[in-house]
């Protein structure tokens, strides 16, 4: 299974964060990646700054025959398309595309592979934990629920 997660917190040429997540998801199918399920939409404080927009966050499972590093240079021009600039770390974005997991391969990259963040992260864990329940860590060998479980509680809202 491959998992990636999707972000935004400012509008993009597709609109409001929710529309430029669902037209990013429609952009995939056009570079031979289908899309076989994605969670509902979160919403999340922005971080560093909460005084930023907050951010819509999802994950969607994929099936393509790119490999890791040919994905993650796929997501970066669908990035691009919709006004991704990169700079300035954990700025707010149009949209932010990480893969999360390709197929439980363990890989220093790029990219990295699981993502290194990611169970660190309700806006990552969150909406995962919809599109796939079972899902273990490749590394640490925990659930998705665990690694909720581990985290401090913080706000996160599922709006879709």
């Amino acid at each position: 299974m491959i998992l990636i997660a999707l972000g935004a917190n400012l509008p993009s040429p597709a609109g409001a964060p929710p529309e430029t997540l669902r037209q990013a998801l429609f952009r995939l199918a056009q570079r031979s990646i289908t899309v076989e399920k994605q969670s509902g939409f979160y919403k999340t404080a922005a971080w560093p700054d909460p005084a930023d927009p907050p951010f819509i966050n999802a994950v969607a499972s994929l099936r393509t025959e790119l490999s890791p590093l040919q994905l993650l240079a796929g997501l970066h021009e669908i990035e691009a398309e919709f006004g991704r600039r990169r700079g300035i770390a954990n700025a707010p974005r149009t949209l932010d595309l990480d893969i999360i997991d390709y197929d439980q391969r363990v890989e220093q990259g790029p990219p990295e592979l699981p993502h290194p963040r990611m169970h660190t992260r309700l806006f990552v864990l969150c909406p995962l934990r919809d599109v796939a329940p079972a899902w273990q860590h490749p590394v640490l060998r925990a659930t998705v629920s665990e690694l909720i479980a581990a985290l401090p509680p913080a706000p996160i809202e599922r709006v879709s």
